[in-house]
């Protein structure tokens, strides 16, 4: 990851506008700051959420609080609590979608 020309910057992120995704069930909320090519975001997974789609993007995921089930196309699921993280860049293993069945707050970098 290349981070572009960028002044030291601190972001408040309740400050930073909420967008609402659903989900297969559930939803997400977003609060994103983009920099050039990179997104960064804070994400809230509700209880219940299921992405409606599988994911080939690479991220850099940490989980903040909750419990994560991120699941792979391939069949493979993994389980992350706070503190946890997983790093996966662009198609860079098989698909994955995320599942938070009691809900989740993660810091997300892609």
């Amino acid at each position: 990851m290349k981070i572009p020309e960028l002044a030291f910057t601190v972001t408040d992120w309740d400050r930073v506008e909420t967008i609402v995704h659903p989900g297969e069930t559930g939803f997400a909320t977003w609060r994103t700051l983009t920099v050039g090519d990179i997104r960064i975001r804070m994400v809230e997974y509700s209880p219940g959420y299921l992405a409606d789609h599988w994911c080939d993007r690479g991220h850099i995921l940490l989980v903040l609080e909750g419990e994560l089930e991120s699941e792979l196309r391939d069949g493979r699921r993994f389980v992350l609590r706070p503190g946890q993280s997983y790093q996966v860049s662009d198609f860079g293993d098989a698909a994955h979608r995320s599942h938070a069945p009691k809900g989740a707050r993660l810091f997300i970098v892609d």
